[in-house]
């Protein structure tokens, strides 16, 4: 029994330094651990640090686009998820342009509200940009919109425009026959096709087309058709025909005085809000 305890007692005695060198592994492998994790730690920040700041965008859908402004070109990808409102932020990086002075298109004024997606912008779509230069600012001292309100005061005062004897020559010869048809009261887009059927000052058949990819009124007579970037149109100005208020005699200013108006008559009530709007630079949001 001893003799065969002692055997027992050996063998416990051989397997303790196995227990103890097991535990000796596990120690040095708890030990390695660490090291391990502060080696993917560092490796970690060292990816981070060769990051070019696009991770954001990389984990969505994205488009490339091509940013067209004062004839550069810049290449623009972002997530296709993006409001207009966005884009304009990121254009503004690019160009140095304020989202303010910005006026972007694609496929017709861009919604700042909508997203790229909504308005079905695809790879490679050519984005418009147009916007008024520092110099542009410092030569129109008042706004448009001041102008605007300040030549409406103005007018109050007078008496109506279509009473006017420059205006009444024009007018007396009644409503073109092939005109328009109109809607008192209502606001509507712009529609496809030119405005035409209206009369000028010197009562000749005139038309008017909003080039929005060009920026440009093209003012369409039968003589000839002149192409005026709205930029440089410093104020509209409209008033119902008295008699026919579904109709609107309205003018484009297009120098630095009252004198350099070109006068239409005969346009549909439902679009003038939509051309002062346009030309302009204001958002339509009807």
């Amino acid at each position: 029994m001893q003799g065969d305890d002692g055997a027992v007692m050996d063998t416990e005695t051989e397997a303790k330094p196995t227990e103890a060198e097991a535990f000796g592994e596990n120690v040095e492998k708890a030990d390695a651990e660490p090291t391990s994790l502060t080696d993917a730690g560092n490796a970690t920040t060292q990816d981070s640090s060769i990051s070019n700041g696009d991770d954001a965008d990389d984990k969505q859908e994205t488009v490339d686009l091509k940013i067209i402004w004062s004839k550069n070109k810049y290449d623009l990808k972002i997530p296709v998820d993006s409001t207009g409102a966005k884009l304009k932020e990121r254009i503004h990086a690019l160009t140095g342009l304020p989202p303010a002075m910005q006026k972007v298109m694609y496929k017709g004024l861009l919604s700042e509200d909508k997203t790229l997606r909504d308005i079905k912008v695809t790879n490679g779509a050519k984005i418009m940009v147009v916007g008024s230069t520092i110099n542009d600012v410092l030569a129109v001292n008042t706004p448009k919109e001041v102008v605007q309100q300040e030549v409406k005061a103005e007018e109050n005062k007078k008496e109506p425009l279509c009473r006017q004897k420059q205006h009444r020559k024009v007018l007396d010869k009644g409503k073109p026959e092939d005109i328009m048809p109109a809607i008192k009261g209502a606001k509507e887009r712009l529609p496809t096709v030119p405005l035409s059927g209206m009369f000028n000052k010197s009562g000749g058949k005139v038309r008017l087309t909003f080039k929005l990819e060009q920026d440009q009124l093209w003012i369409g007579t039968k003589e000839r058709t002149e192409k005026v970037p709205m930029g440089s149109i410093k104020n509209v100005v409209s008033e119902p025909i008295e008699g026919h208020d579904d109709y609107h005699m309205m003018a484009f200013q297009l120098g630095p005085t009252e004198a350099s108006q070109y006068w239409v008559y005969w346009v549909p009530a439902q679009f003038v809000d939509a051309i002062k709007d346009t030309v302009l630079g204001k958002w339509q949001y009807f």
